[in-house]
Protein backbone atom coordinates (compact mmCIF):
# COMPACT_ATOMS: atom_id res chain seq x y z
CA UNK A 1 0.00 0.00 0.00
CA UNK A 2 1.44 3.32 -0.91
CA UNK A 3 2.27 6.28 1.59
CA UNK A 4 -0.57 8.36 -0.19
CA UNK A 5 -3.37 5.78 0.52
CA UNK A 6 -1.91 5.17 3.91
CA UNK A 7 -5.06 4.65 6.36
CA UNK A 8 -5.14 6.88 9.43
CA UNK A 9 -3.43 5.32 12.61
CA UNK A 10 -6.10 3.29 14.21
CA UNK A 11 -5.70 4.77 17.83
CA UNK A 12 -7.66 2.06 18.86
CA UNK A 13 -6.50 -1.24 18.33
CA UNK A 14 -3.88 -0.26 20.92
CA UNK A 15 -2.67 -2.92 23.00
CA UNK A 16 -3.03 -1.31 26.68
CA UNK A 17 -2.02 -4.01 28.53
CA UNK A 18 0.34 -6.02 25.87
CA UNK A 19 2.53 -8.79 27.19
CA UNK A 20 5.93 -7.47 26.77
CA UNK A 21 4.43 -4.13 28.31
CA UNK A 22 3.26 -6.34 31.44
CA UNK A 23 6.69 -8.06 31.04
CA UNK A 24 8.32 -4.68 31.46
CA UNK A 25 6.22 -3.02 34.40
CA UNK A 26 6.94 -6.85 36.33
CA UNK A 27 10.63 -6.18 35.96
CA UNK A 28 10.62 -2.45 37.32
CA UNK A 29 8.39 -3.55 40.16
CA UNK A 30 10.60 -6.67 40.81
CA UNK A 31 13.78 -4.42 40.90
CA UNK A 32 12.15 -1.71 43.55
CA UNK A 33 11.00 -4.19 45.75
CA UNK A 34 14.10 -5.93 45.61
CA UNK A 35 15.48 -2.79 47.03
CA UNK A 36 12.70 -2.18 49.27
CA UNK A 37 13.01 -5.80 51.01
CA UNK A 38 15.74 -4.15 53.34
CA UNK A 39 14.71 -1.04 54.56
CA UNK A 40 11.29 -2.29 54.74
CA UNK A 41 11.93 -5.61 55.87
CA UNK A 42 15.49 -6.85 56.69
CA UNK A 43 15.54 -8.94 54.31
CA UNK A 44 19.21 -7.23 52.45
CA UNK A 45 18.72 -8.97 49.01
CA UNK A 46 19.54 -5.63 47.52
CA UNK A 47 21.74 -2.49 49.21
CA UNK A 48 21.87 0.16 47.55
CA UNK A 49 20.25 2.15 45.11
CA UNK A 50 20.17 1.94 41.13
CA UNK A 51 23.43 4.86 40.67
CA UNK A 52 25.14 1.84 43.26
CA UNK A 53 24.40 -1.51 44.76
CA UNK A 54 25.94 -4.62 46.40
CA UNK A 55 23.53 -7.69 45.34
CA UNK A 56 23.99 -10.54 48.20
CA UNK A 57 26.95 -9.01 49.84
CA UNK A 58 28.65 -10.03 46.98
CA UNK A 59 28.00 -8.58 43.45
CA UNK A 60 28.69 -4.81 42.63
CA UNK A 61 26.96 -2.49 40.11
CA UNK A 62 27.68 0.76 39.47
CA UNK A 63 26.22 3.16 37.04
CA UNK A 64 28.84 3.54 34.77
CA UNK A 65 27.85 7.66 34.19
CA UNK A 66 28.57 7.39 38.19
CA UNK A 67 31.78 5.95 37.28
CA UNK A 68 32.51 8.54 34.51
CA UNK A 69 31.92 11.74 36.65
CA UNK A 70 34.03 10.64 39.04
CA UNK A 71 36.88 10.17 36.87
CA UNK A 72 36.53 13.18 35.19
CA UNK A 73 36.17 15.02 38.81
CA UNK A 74 39.82 13.61 39.02
CA UNK A 75 38.57 11.24 41.69
CA UNK A 76 39.26 7.07 41.12
CA UNK A 77 36.70 5.25 42.31
CA UNK A 78 37.24 2.11 44.51
CA UNK A 79 37.85 -0.91 42.89
CA UNK A 80 34.65 -2.69 43.71
CA UNK A 81 33.03 0.92 41.95
CA UNK A 82 35.22 0.21 38.96
CA UNK A 83 33.99 -4.03 38.85
CA UNK A 84 30.51 -3.04 39.43
CA UNK A 85 30.47 -0.57 36.15
CA UNK A 86 32.51 -3.22 33.87
CA UNK A 87 29.79 -5.96 34.73
CA UNK A 88 26.90 -3.32 34.07
CA UNK A 89 29.01 -2.11 30.91
CA UNK A 90 29.24 -5.61 29.54
CA UNK A 91 26.24 -6.67 30.62
CA UNK A 92 24.48 -3.93 27.94
CA UNK A 93 26.99 -4.39 25.44
CA UNK A 94 25.31 -7.97 25.29
CA UNK A 95 21.47 -6.99 25.87
CA UNK A 96 21.23 -3.38 24.42
CA UNK A 97 21.67 -0.28 26.65
CA UNK A 98 18.33 1.18 26.05
CA UNK A 99 17.11 -1.63 27.57
CA UNK A 100 17.51 0.12 31.00
CA UNK A 101 15.58 3.05 29.89
CA UNK A 102 12.02 0.52 29.19
CA UNK A 103 13.24 -2.59 31.53
CA UNK A 104 14.82 -0.80 34.52
CA UNK A 105 14.30 2.90 34.83
CA UNK A 106 11.47 4.47 37.23
CA UNK A 107 11.41 7.08 35.18
CA UNK A 108 10.02 5.57 32.22
CA UNK A 109 6.92 4.81 33.86
CA UNK A 110 6.48 8.17 34.53
CA UNK A 111 7.23 9.02 30.37
CA UNK A 112 4.59 6.02 29.65
CA UNK A 113 1.88 7.55 31.38
CA UNK A 114 2.64 11.00 29.54
CA UNK A 115 2.58 9.86 26.01
CA UNK A 116 -0.65 7.54 27.02
CA UNK A 117 -2.12 10.53 28.38
CA UNK A 118 -1.32 12.45 25.49
CA UNK A 119 -2.38 10.27 22.81
CA UNK A 120 -5.82 10.54 24.77
CA UNK A 121 -6.25 13.50 24.72
CA UNK A 122 -5.29 13.90 21.07
CA UNK A 123 -2.30 16.58 21.96
CA UNK A 124 -0.56 17.08 18.64
CA UNK A 125 3.06 18.66 17.71
CA UNK A 126 4.84 20.30 20.09
CA UNK A 127 8.20 21.89 20.13
CA UNK A 128 11.10 18.87 20.82
CA UNK A 129 14.77 19.89 20.73
CA UNK A 130 17.17 17.51 18.59
CA UNK A 131 17.55 14.59 19.39
CA UNK A 132 21.37 15.14 19.62
CA UNK A 133 20.57 17.35 22.66
CA UNK A 134 21.02 14.76 25.11
CA UNK A 135 24.53 13.55 24.26
CA UNK A 136 25.57 17.21 24.31
CA UNK A 137 24.34 16.87 27.88
CA UNK A 138 25.72 14.16 28.98
CA UNK A 139 29.39 15.74 27.50
CA UNK A 140 28.55 18.64 29.35
CA UNK A 141 27.64 16.97 32.88
CA UNK A 142 31.37 15.69 32.24
CA UNK A 143 33.09 19.19 31.77
CA UNK A 144 31.16 20.17 34.80
CA UNK A 145 32.57 17.41 36.75
CA UNK A 146 36.05 18.03 35.85
CA UNK A 147 35.56 21.56 36.08
CA UNK A 148 34.13 21.74 39.84
CA UNK A 149 35.38 18.01 41.00
CA UNK A 150 32.03 17.16 42.17
CA UNK A 151 29.68 14.34 40.59
CA UNK A 152 27.05 17.28 39.16
CA UNK A 153 24.63 15.36 37.59
CA UNK A 154 23.47 13.10 40.84
CA UNK A 155 22.37 16.30 42.20
CA UNK A 156 19.37 16.41 39.87
CA UNK A 157 19.60 12.41 38.34
CA UNK A 158 15.36 11.98 38.72
CA UNK A 159 15.90 8.84 38.16
CA UNK A 160 17.66 7.99 40.98
CA UNK A 161 15.99 10.72 42.59
CA UNK A 162 12.69 8.87 41.57
CA UNK A 163 13.90 5.43 42.66
CA UNK A 164 15.16 6.60 46.08
CA UNK A 165 11.99 8.98 46.73
CA UNK A 166 10.14 5.48 46.43
CA UNK A 167 11.91 3.86 49.11
CA UNK A 168 12.75 6.74 51.57
CA UNK A 169 9.88 9.69 50.54
CA UNK A 170 9.83 11.74 47.48
CA UNK A 171 10.12 15.04 49.02
CA UNK A 172 11.19 17.48 46.65
CA UNK A 173 11.45 15.08 44.10
CA UNK A 174 8.26 15.01 43.20
CA UNK A 175 8.12 18.65 41.60
CA UNK A 176 10.77 17.23 39.00
CA UNK A 177 9.31 13.96 38.49
CA UNK A 178 6.23 16.07 37.78
CA UNK A 179 8.18 18.55 35.62
CA UNK A 180 9.30 15.27 33.63
CA UNK A 181 5.46 14.37 32.99
CA UNK A 182 4.05 17.97 32.03
CA UNK A 183 7.22 18.76 29.50
CA UNK A 184 6.46 15.42 27.59
CA UNK A 185 2.38 15.93 27.75
CA UNK A 186 1.79 19.33 27.10
CA UNK A 187 5.25 20.14 25.28
CA UNK A 188 7.65 17.58 23.46
CA UNK A 189 6.26 13.72 23.09
CA UNK A 190 8.93 12.05 24.40
CA UNK A 191 10.90 15.10 25.09
CA UNK A 192 12.83 13.93 28.35
CA UNK A 193 13.51 9.91 27.25
CA UNK A 194 14.47 10.89 23.44
CA UNK A 195 15.77 14.04 23.24
CA UNK A 196 17.25 15.09 27.11
CA UNK A 197 18.25 12.38 29.14
CA UNK A 198 21.66 12.36 29.79
CA UNK A 199 21.60 8.17 31.07
CA UNK A 200 19.36 7.47 27.54
CA UNK A 201 21.93 8.84 25.71
CA UNK A 202 25.28 6.76 27.39
CA UNK A 203 22.77 3.46 27.12
CA UNK A 204 22.52 3.91 23.30
CA UNK A 205 26.15 4.22 23.06
CA UNK A 206 26.32 1.12 24.66
CA UNK A 207 23.74 -0.66 23.20
CA UNK A 208 25.59 -0.36 19.20
CA UNK A 209 26.65 -3.60 18.96
CA UNK A 210 24.32 -5.75 21.57
CA UNK A 211 22.32 -9.08 20.42
CA UNK A 212 19.17 -8.42 21.44
CA UNK A 213 17.03 -7.16 18.54
CA UNK A 214 13.41 -6.79 17.28
CA UNK A 215 12.87 -7.90 13.69
CA UNK A 216 9.90 -6.60 11.46
CA UNK A 217 10.71 -10.14 10.26
CA UNK A 218 7.01 -10.49 8.40
CA UNK A 219 7.32 -6.61 7.39
CA UNK A 220 5.29 -8.02 4.09
CA UNK A 221 2.24 -8.60 5.86
CA UNK A 222 2.33 -4.55 7.09
CA UNK A 223 -0.75 -2.81 6.23
CA UNK A 224 0.52 0.84 7.31
CA UNK A 225 -1.63 1.26 10.34
CA UNK A 226 1.30 3.37 11.72
CA UNK A 227 0.33 2.25 15.55
CA UNK A 228 3.78 0.85 15.92
CA UNK A 229 5.30 4.60 14.97
CA UNK A 230 2.52 6.09 17.43
CA UNK A 231 3.65 3.87 20.69
CA UNK A 232 7.23 3.54 20.19
CA UNK A 233 9.51 5.92 22.20
CA UNK A 234 12.11 6.31 19.28
CA UNK A 235 9.70 5.95 16.66
CA UNK A 236 12.67 7.22 13.84
CA UNK A 237 14.60 3.23 14.56
CA UNK A 238 11.53 1.58 12.72
CA UNK A 239 11.15 2.73 9.09
CA UNK A 240 14.91 1.52 7.70
CA UNK A 241 13.53 -2.29 9.08
CA UNK A 242 10.30 -1.90 8.36
CA UNK A 243 10.34 -0.10 4.73
CA UNK A 244 13.66 -1.17 4.04
CA UNK A 245 15.32 2.14 3.76
CA UNK A 246 18.68 2.34 3.43
CA UNK A 247 19.16 -1.42 4.42
CA UNK A 248 17.73 -5.16 3.48
CA UNK A 249 17.50 -6.31 6.75
CA UNK A 250 14.44 -6.61 8.38
CA UNK A 251 16.40 -6.10 12.18
CA UNK A 252 15.72 -2.77 13.97
CA UNK A 253 19.89 -1.96 14.30
CA UNK A 254 19.93 1.08 15.71
CA UNK A 255 21.17 2.10 19.28
CA UNK A 256 18.35 3.80 20.39
CA UNK A 257 15.67 1.07 19.86
CA UNK A 258 14.65 0.76 23.52
CA UNK A 259 14.08 -3.13 23.12
CA UNK A 260 10.48 -2.50 25.07
CA UNK A 261 8.40 -4.47 23.08
CA UNK A 262 5.41 -2.14 22.44
CA UNK A 263 5.74 -2.57 18.42
CA UNK A 264 5.08 -6.09 19.33
CA UNK A 265 2.47 -5.35 21.15
CA UNK A 266 0.28 -3.04 19.03
CA UNK A 267 0.64 -4.49 15.43
CA UNK A 268 -2.36 -6.67 14.48
CA UNK A 269 -0.35 -8.42 11.67
CA UNK A 270 2.60 -9.56 14.14
CA UNK A 271 4.90 -8.23 11.70
CA UNK A 272 7.64 -7.82 14.95
CA UNK A 273 9.15 -10.15 17.06
CA UNK A 274 12.40 -10.59 19.47
CA UNK A 275 15.51 -11.80 17.76
CA UNK A 276 19.34 -11.39 18.22
CA UNK A 277 21.15 -9.32 15.84
CA UNK A 278 22.41 -11.66 12.93
CA UNK A 279 18.65 -12.75 12.47
CA UNK A 280 18.12 -11.39 8.83
CA UNK A 281 15.31 -13.60 8.13
CA UNK A 282 12.17 -12.42 6.31
CA UNK A 283 8.74 -14.59 6.54
CA UNK A 284 6.30 -13.79 4.04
Amino acid sequence: MSAAVSPAPTFFSHSLFGKWLLLRRASQLAILALFLLGPWFGIWIVKGNLSSSLILGMLPLTDPLLVLQSLAAGHVPYRDALLGAAIVILSYLLIGGRVFCSWVCPVNVVTDAAAALRRKLGIKGGRAPAASTRYWLLGGILVASAITGGIVWEFVNPVSMLHRGLIFGMGLAWALILGIFLYDLLVASRGWCGHLCPMGAMYSLLGRTALLRVSANKRAACDDCMDCFVVCPEPQVIRPALKGAGTDSPVILDANCTNCGRCIDVCNRDVFRFTQRFDRRTTP
